[in-house]
């Protein structure tokens, strides 16, 4: 019992809801008594009125710049205005400014926290905002400080911030705009990728000590382990997005540093291909046919050239009714498959491997588990060979892998560390190149070109192809080379004459067009069409005839919701 009073009397908060030292003679008497003050219904923050209130920001432009943009990204609480001066653009965070007192508020907030979470935490993310809430604003009244509203507003919102997310740069993770996030070290300004203005420096930097705990914190909150000894760490945020991180000097002697690569919780679709003039629509036609009837394809390219986003996209184009099987390192893709195992590989817990879950464990596991289609985020070693003895047995396969050129594809998979025999590449069907490229001053991402891989001569071991797609680059558009050999295939298999086929890929050509002008775009409204067209093909014409289909769409997702 003295342990515990010693404990206890450690604590400023709980020794001023017990009252007086001594006031206390068992553990359960002291439960009870804490425990009064949680089970309370949760308190909840007052509305928030800018009109009487007044603004939780404020922003002047400094002299010697001109505001270009200026957006919100957590309305009221934080925006981003676009600077520019003679020499390059500034991406600028604005935050609420605290008084003195409101920022010793927050740091006795924080110190009190320590008891309250402990005493009254949940496991449960719904509930950890309202939970976070409640106690503060318990906390506000014992204080009995005198607080505007507007003050309170900004306490809570730094509170969530450090709290529930990833403190200064948790703003950033709202911004739309925002493909990457890069720390290059301490001291050092964070640079962001925009879609709009591209590579540009933020205000955002951490001290040394700060940058530390920001990459272990971020790591622990997503179940990775990260220590001198294991300084680089691979992990998904709780978002999506994709974070690499590395700590100490060590390694990186400027500093701890990471990498945030966004995840988008829409993913792209055939349509936003459309739109994006990644590739035309006879191109995505034929894709559609491909991928439908079990061809394998893979997709191939720099870094950021569009790789995993044309791998999802075209996924949509895989029956309702297969069995699909993904597997990738860090989770990207997102498919609206029922039958759809999704499988994401773990790193070692120890030193010697314990624990490790590989891509080609995955890939292995996913042989036996009788897939229509398997799906590989990238292949880069020993799951390749796996993945090309998997297109060998007939499984239709999808993946993507870093590669400028076809060239370099085959050179990648038919040496180390890949290795893929020669005549196993007969295999892959088709190989989709992607390229990050510029018109003007805008960059854009295109296919570069699309061909078919014909057959290996057995005595040179040359690959022949058969490209039928090409990119423009002085015209920004896309030229027909050359003629389907794996449309013959399937007109055959399918048991269709010319009429046929050519009719099939008509009312595809319709469907996407007509999903185009109408802005149909969202991922579920897509799967929707495709995979109604599978089952029901005269029933969506018609509806595209009498312009119905989102009438269609909305029924469909109607009878799924309730099913």
């Amino acid at each position: 019992m003295d342990e515990v009073k010693q404990t206890l009397a450690k604590s400023k908060f709980i020794s001023g809801l017990l009252g007086k030292k001594g006031d206390y003679t068992s553990i359960s008497e002291v439960i009870k008594k804490v425990k009064v003050y949680f089970d309370k219904p949760l308190r909840t923050l007052p509305a928030y009125d800018p009109e009487k209130d007044g603004p939780l920001v404020d922003f002047i432009v400094p002299d010697g710049f001109k505001e270009i943009e200026r957006y919100w990204l957590q309305e009221p609480y934080n925006f981003v205005s676009i600077l520019e001066d003679r020499r390059t653009r500034y991406y600028r965070l604005i935050e609420p400014s605290l008084t003195k007192f409101e920022k010793e508020i927050l740091e006795r907030i924080y110190e009190d926290f320590q008891d309250i979470l402990v005493l009254g935490s949940t496991n449960s993310v719904s509930e950890k905002d309202a939970f976070l809430v409640d106690k503060a604003l318990f906390l506000l009244e014992n204080y009995r400080a005198e607080i505007s509203n507007a003050a309170l507003h900004k306490i809570i919102y730094y509170l969530k911030r450090n709290m529930l997310g990833y403190e200064k740069i948790n703003p950033l993770l709202y911004d739309p705009y925002i493909e990457d996030i890069s720390c290059d070290g301490a001291d050092i300004p964070l640079f962001i990728y925009h879609t709009k203005y591209l590579n540009i420096e933020s205000n955002i930097h951490f001290k040394d000590e700060e940058l530390d705990a920001l990459v272990v914190k971020m790591c622990q909150l997503n179940n990775k382990h990260v220590s001198v000894s294991q300084p680089i760490v691979d992990a998904r945020l709780l978002e999506g997005s994709r974070l690499q991180a590395i700590l100490g000097r060590e390694i990186t002697p400027r500093g701890s540093s990471f990498a945030i690569r966004k995840f988008r919780k829409d993913p792209i679709t055939p349509i936003d291909l459309l739109s994006y003039k990644t590739c035309d629509l006879d191109m995505l036609v034929y894709l559609w046919l491909v991928i439908e009837n079990g061809h394998n394809i893979l997709f191939a390219g720099g870094t950021a050239s569009g790789k995993t986003s044309m791998l999802n996209a075209t996924s949509l184009f895989m029956p309702s009714t297969a069995k699909i099987v993904s597997i990738e390192d860090t989770r990207e893709l997102l498919l609206y498959h029922n039958n759809w195992v999704s499988g994401i590989a773990r790193q070692s817990f120890a030193r010697d491997s314990t624990g490790e879950i590989s891509m080609f464990d995955l890939l292995k596991a996913a042989l036996r588990q009788r897939p229509d289609f398997i799906i590989v985020g990238e292949v880069r070693g020993s799951e390749a060979l796996t993945l090309f003895q998997a297109m060998s047995t007939g499984h239709a396969t999808s993946s993507t892998m870093h590669a400028g050129d076809v060239q370099t594809v085959i050179n990648r998979l038919t040496h180390e560390p890949i290795n893929v025999p020669n005549v196993m590449l007969q295999s892959l069907d088709v190989l989709c190149i992607q390229k990050q490229a510029y018109i003007g001053e805008k960059r854009v991402r295109r296919t570069q070109s699309l061909v078919e891989i014909l057959n290996v001569d057995p005595e040179t071991g040359d690959l022949g192809i058969n490209e039928l797609f090409n990119w423009e680059p002085s015209e920004d558009y896309f030229i027909k080379v050359g003629d389907s050999h794996i449309m013959q295939e399937i007109m055959y298999s399918r048991g269709w004459d010319t009429t046929q086929l050519r009719t099939e890929m008509d009312n595809r050509r319709k469907i996407l067009t007509y999903m185009y002008e109408k802005n149909i775009r969202d991922y579920i409204q897509v799967s929707i069409v495709v995979q109604a067209y599978q089952s029901y093909p005269k029933m969506v014409m018609e509806c595209i005839e009498d312009d119905t289909l989102q009438t269609m769409i909305k029924d469909m997702a109607a009878q799924e919701g309730g099913a």
